[in-house]
């Protein structure tokens, strides 16, 4: 995935060929006119479909754009957005969609639309990502990670428009997940139409960093490592948003993001880290939301690097972490011990399955008997806080000490950014702190985007782990639409990952989100993203300090 930053405002737009910056305007009125979000990360695409997770996926996405379908964050089960129905045909190969009638797209600066959404929107957005030979595939890289670590691209035979407001996909084989994978914000819909006037202009690199969509909030100023800034969308179809715009506050991190809330520079704090919980539930101003999160962090060892490629070296090595002190020291009973790479929230999860036991004396021992000593290894992790770990370089620092304690030398290697995609591919590493997060409630979303042979080529298998029998398995789960069959080829391949440990499972953590207490109507959704389409300020809500 190519990466792009540019520090320039957008609120004057697009002319001569050029983004024209403008004057930044008073933040002052923000608290009137909206709210200020906090939360870290960075920019490499405002485009869902071209990133692997993060700031775009996990916080944008569902402002700037909609999904054909989306989850229900209390009953975890599909809905109606951009389709307002389906039918599965073909024993779950072939998917028609319905859609909505007047939604109307995000007129920008940089793109006046003269239409609603209909099905050449659908088909433009899906026929980019699962069609090598079209011509937007390419265009700001060929990378699609989430839907190429699903081999969608082999496995969708077509996305065709049957009616103005008609799209039907068909695929290769039966697919039971398809339909939570298009929940995703990853499924982003894009306009067809802005495609086509940037293919006139040559200026096709503009789609995924001049967004449009049709959600609730549009782009109107960005500066890199600075904030965000999103204005309501008029015309969005299931009502005009309630704040008139939203800062994304982008500019410091941990104890920063804290104080800025307190003082009432951030109105909403995302993933606080689990140690500042006594602080924030002390401020009578200051209101905290916990849920569970289908999320799982865990430590992915590289199954290519001897002597990580022996299953039983990696078992000696999950010995020596002691998982209880992790949960104390980072997540302060903010998550639980994790036992599989799937939540315990997913109806796929293997209750059989054991944590892995803390016995640093056995770890030893085990390592002496594969004649294994003085092992030195790198420990890959990303500096800035996660929705899976709110700490993950003191997380590293307490496996580190794990591992002195059985005579493994760690060297930690944080990495800024996107570390995935600058230099974990190249298999250089020996041991990755990382996690996975979806929006979806199918197992399918997480093993297959991180451990299939597949999720190799799109970056997302840290563990560069590849069994036939285990896609095998995740291939069979996708062909039956029976619940019943596809948890019991799912507790099969949990029993393969038990044997193998090409991960090792640490924690699911809940999410957390902390607000001031005149902000209403935020929604902490246990998948991630939420629209900021209904929060609004309570005007007579009475300071709890006064």
């Amino acid at each position: 995935m190519r990466t792009f930053v540019f520090s320039l405002l957008l609120t004057l737009g697009v002319s001569g060929g050029a983004l024209q910056a403008a004057p930044l305007k008073d933040n002052a009125d923000i608290h009137q006119s909206g709210f200020v979000y906090c939360v870290s990360g960075q920019i490499s695409t405002f485009n869902p479909q071209q990133a692997s997770g993060g700031l775009t996926v996990d916080t944008l996405a569902a402002q700037l754009y909609d999904r054909l379908l989306d989850v229900d964050p209390y009953t975890y089960r599909l809905m109606p957005e951009l389709a307002e129905r389906w039918e599965v045909l073909d024993n779950g190969a072939t998917y028609r969609f319905y859609l909505r009638h007047g939604i109307q797209f995000q007129a920008t600066p940089w793109f006046s639309p003269t239409r609603s959404l209909n099905a050449d929107d659908v088909v433009f957005s899906f026929q980019r990502i699962f069609n090598r030979q079209h011509p937007w595939h390419f265009v700001n890289g060929s990378s699609y990670p989430y839907f190429d670590s699903l081999q969608f691209a082999d496995s969708v035979k077509s996305v065709r428009k049957i009616g103005s407001h008609i799209v039907e996909f068909q695929l290769k084989k039966p697919d039971a997940s398809f339909l939570w994978h298009l929940a995703t914000h990853y499924a982003s819909v894009l306009s067809a139409e802005y495609a086509d006037k940037l293919t006139k202009e040559d200026r096709e690199e503009r789609l995924d960093r001049l967004p449009v969509g049709t959600g609730p909030f549009q782009l109107s100023e960005y500066r890199a490592g600075q904030y965000i800034r999103l204005v309501r969308h008029p015309r969005y179809w299931r009502g005009v948003p309630r704040m008139p715009q939203v800062v994304i506050d982008l500019g410091s991190g941990g104890t920063g993001r804290l104080s800025k809330l307190l003082t009432g520079e951030c109105d909403v704090l995302a993933w606080p880290a689990a140690s500042q919980l006594t602080i924030l539930r002390d401020d009578p101003r200051l209101r905290l939301s916990l849920r569970p999160g289908m999320n799982i962090a865990y430590l992915a060892f590289n199954t290519n690097k001897p002597p990580l490629n022996r299953p039983e070296v990696r078992h000696a090595l999950a010995l020596a972490i002691n998982n209880q002190r992790l949960m104390q020291s980072i997540y302060y009973g903010t998550a639980e011990t994790a036992a599989s790479i799937l939540p315990r929230a997913s109806w796929a999860y293997d209750n059989e399955a054991q944590i892995t036991e803390y016995d640093p004396q056995k770890a030893q021992a085990q390592l002496k008997a594969l004649g294994i000593s003085g092992l030195h290894l790198q420990l890959w992790v990303p500096t800035s806080s996660q929705p899976w770990n709110p700490s993950p370089l003191k997380t590293a620092e307490l496996l580190q000490a794990d591992m002195a304690r059985i005579g493994v030398k760690v060297t930690i290697i944080p990495v800024e950014g996107r570390f995935q995609e600058a230099r974990l591919m190249d298999m250089s590493h020996d041991l990755t702190l990382t996690g996975w997060a979806t929006d979806s409630n199918d197992p399918d979303s997480f093993f297959r985007p991180m451990l299939s042979c597949a999720a190799i080529r799109s970056q997302t298998n840290y563990a560069h782990w590849c069994r036939n029998d285990f896609d095998t398995l995740l291939q069979k789960a996708l062909r039956s639409q029976q619940l019943a069959s596809r948890i019991e080829t799912y507790a099969q391949a949990q029993a393969i990952l038990a044997r193998e440990l090409p991960v090792l499972p640490l924690s699911s953590s809940l999410r957390l989100l902390a607000y001031r207490y005149d902000i209403k109507g935020l929604v902490l959704s246990p998948f991630g993203n939420a629209s900021f389409a209904g929060v609004f300020r309570d005007a007579g809500a009475e300071d709890p300090k006064l």
